[in-house]
């Protein structure tokens, strides 16, 4: 059996989901989707707390890693990036902000695979010194619907609209394809790109939807999920092969 290198997903604060109840001990969770993925890609999922107060641990924790993985969820923190808090920004989570800040970059200045799924897009845009709208209906005038949230009666693997991909980008070699339909669950999106960055996926409506560094071998972040497509989309299978094969190419295997 060929190496299979090891993935970290970093967690979320369950008491910074909508809908907790109150008295629950402090926990950190994340959606098993994101572990199936990596495993049926061929890697090992490794859950990775949010010692956001111990960054010595982190980085031992990091360093026995092969490759990143950002996954969807709450709001980043707008002040990180300089802009006040908009009334319509939704829960944030701090200590999973300092965490995956912490993971992007260091992956970035290692060489290391990242692959940031929808909020993880967004932590890697902020990671290298972008910005965001916090809400697309609010500070996108030309916007068209992105926020096919299930909690409104839209199943996370509904398609909601296509994107155009960009020429000789990890994306479009992978999709063999200039435009692929994806789902949207999200309400804010890229404002001021990165540096280094280049958009590899854009909405109808001009939006960002995927991100690359094109210097790197494997850092890429989709506005997207992924997770919940790649069981029925052989091309999204393949998007996940080519993040593990990164890793275990990283890892000297």
């Amino acid at each position: 059996m060929s190496y299979r290198p090891t993935v970290g997903i970093p967690t979320q604060t369950l008491q910074a989901i909508d809908g907790i109840p109150e008295g629950l001990p402090a926990s950190w969770v994340m959606n098993q989707r994101y572990y199936y993925a990596a495993t049926e890609a061929g890697g090992v999922p490794w859950m990775v707390p949010l010692l956001h107060d111990d960054l010595e641990t982190l980085r031992c924790v990091y360093e026995r890693l092969d490759g990143i993985l950002l996954a969807g969820g709450v709001d980043m923190d707008p002040t990180i990036y300089d802009e006040a808090p908009h009334p319509r920004l939704g829960n944030i989570d701090p200590a999973r902000d300092t965490v995956e800040l912490a993971l992007a970059r260091w992956a970035i200045e290692d060489g290391k695979p990242l692959f940031g799924l929808c909020r993880g897009l967004q932590v890697l845009n902020v990671a290298l010194g972008g910005s965001l709208h916090q809400d697309l209906d609010a500070e996108y005038p030309d916007a068209i619907k992105h926020d096919y949230f299930p909690t409104t009666g839209f199943g996370r693997d509904y398609l909601a609209h296509e994107v155009e991909l960009a020429d000789d980008t990890i994306l479009a070699r992978t999709f063999r394809s200039r435009r692929v339909a994806v789902n949207s669950m999200h309400h804010q999106g890229v404002k001021r790109l990165g540096a280094d960055l280049v958009a590899s996926a854009i909405a109808p409506d001009g939006l960002v939807e995927a991100i690359e560094l094109p210097s790197e071998e494997f850092v890429v972040g989709v506005q997207w999920h992924p997770e919940m497509l790649e069981e029925k989309d052989p091309r999204t299978r393949d998007l996940f092969r080519a993040f593990v094969d990164a890793a275990r190419r990283a890892a000297g295997r």
